[in-house]
């Protein structure tokens, strides 16, 4: 397994990922009565730091459903925060409007890269224009003083 499972640490995001999704709005329970769904919360609530009672009350109170959509939130989590120890694996994010992400997927659609090889390329492509006018720039100058 290239993501190690630390047994605290897991237990640790399943609690954030339930009260977040608790908070939310969401019926993080098998249970549909409100009442029985606030008890349910409130023992949650009080094992933060009891990692074996927490999978026990993942196993007792929730549906398979629930359990495996917190299983693929926590190993996104996992797999985020693992690539996150190294400056080459770790993920940046950017806000793009719609319409420059549109071209932009179209040129790496073209091209058969991906967004951030097309990023790479259009910046080195920028870069190497602003030297070939710079040189331009300087061969006019030379001419310039040459002609007079």
């Amino acid at each position: 397994m290239r993501y190690q499972k630390l047994e605290i640490q897991e237990a640790n995001w399943k609690w954030q990922y339930l009260l977040k999704k608790y908070r939310e709005g969401i019926n993080i329970t098998k249970h549909t009565e409100t009442s029985l769904i606030e008890l349910k919360v409130q023992i949650l609530i009080t094992l933060q730091n009891a990692p074996e009672e927490i999978e026990q009350w993942v196993k007792e109170e929730m549906t398979a459903e629930q359990r495996k959509k917190m299983r693929q939130s926590i190993r996104a989590k996992r797999k985020r925060f693992f690539n996150a120890e190294l400056q080459s694996t770790k993920k940046k994010s950017i806000d793009l409007e719609y319409s420059s992400w549109q071209r932009l997927a179209k040129i790496s659609n073209q091209m058969e890269l991906t967004l951030s090889e097309s990023i790479h390329y259009l910046i080195d492509e920028l870069e190497q224009k602003q030297i070939y006018l710079s040189q331009i720039d300087n061969m006019k100058k030379n001419l310039q003083s040459l002609l007079k």
